[in-house]
């Protein structure tokens, strides 16, 4: 049964020396958390690491231990750089392993693309004991080793694998947000923010000031499992921003 009065945190990995040189820019951060958000997870810390074996093993160890949920993006293909099996197996002490079910898959994948050879076959290595997570799109499959959840770096596929595991992981009520905007400078209201945020026990307020024709403003994102206490604070906010001459713009600006 889903606890619902409990937060369910979540932890990303993102592997690739790629993206720390820039040469890729890593579009999974977002659609990962926001996917969370709907399944009542929370994405508390994300890490990029190099392909470097000891960097990912310290990374899987640390995060999977402060929160339910760890993903990885990345390192799960073909070449021989993709080590993210290797070093998940390594920080959970199981050897790797080839799936009979991922082989399976990739076996039928491959009838027609020129069949199954030695570097395909790499992607149905599993860390022993792993299950599979669904994948439509490319064949290959997503690996869950107890609360570690391996996906693809693409992010096409990752959506794949992601929807492949929607509504099977516990946790808790989704997180739904309310957007009060204002021609503010986030200074000038800070004690309004913090002293609306304390009032309203159960939600947070995230400020996001811009610069836009000519003059400052914000948005004010408001966060909270209920909504009725959304509302609540969002009307609350807007009415304040009103009584010190400042127009709120519901749903921001």
């Amino acid at each position: 049964m889903t606890q619902t009065n409990r937060i369910w945190t979540a932890a990303l990995i993102v592997v690739g020396d790629e993206i720390l040189s820039g040469r890729t820019q890593d579009k999974n951060i977002a659609q990962v958390a926001t996917w969370l958000g709907v399944q009542g997870i929370r994405l508390r810390e994300v890490r990029v690491v190099p392909d470097v074996m000891d960097a990912i093993v310290e990374a899987v160890n640390t995060l999977r231990a402060r929160n339910d949920y760890l993903f990885t993006t990345g390192g799960i293909g073909p070449t021989h750089d993709d080590i993210t099996v290797d070093a998940v197996a390594e920080a959970l002490g199981v050897p790797v392993v080839i799936h009979p079910r991922a082989r399976a898959v990739l076996e039928s994948y491959y009838a027609t693309r020129g069949g199954l050879n030695d570097a395909r076959l790499r992607m149905a290595r599993v860390p022993e004991g792993a299950g599979l997570i669904e994948n439509r799109l490319s064949g290959a499959p997503g690996i869950r080793a107890g609360n570690v959840f391996l996906m693809a770096g693409v992010p096409s596929i990752t959506a794949q694998m992601l929807d492949g595991l929607t509504g099977t992981l516990e946790g808790g009520l989704p997180l739904v947000s309310h957007t009060v905007g204002c021609w503010v400078a986030e200074s000038e209201i800070a004690d309004l923010l913090r002293e609306t945020e304390a009032h309203f026990a159960g939600v947070q307020i995230g400020s996001y000031p811009f610069f836009r024709e000519g003059r400052v403003g914000a948005n004010f994102v408001i966060r909270s499992t209920d909504a009725e206490l959304l509302a609540a604070c969002a009307g609350s906010l807007a009415t304040a921003l009103a009584d010190l001459g400042r127009e709120p713009f519901d749903g921001g600006i």
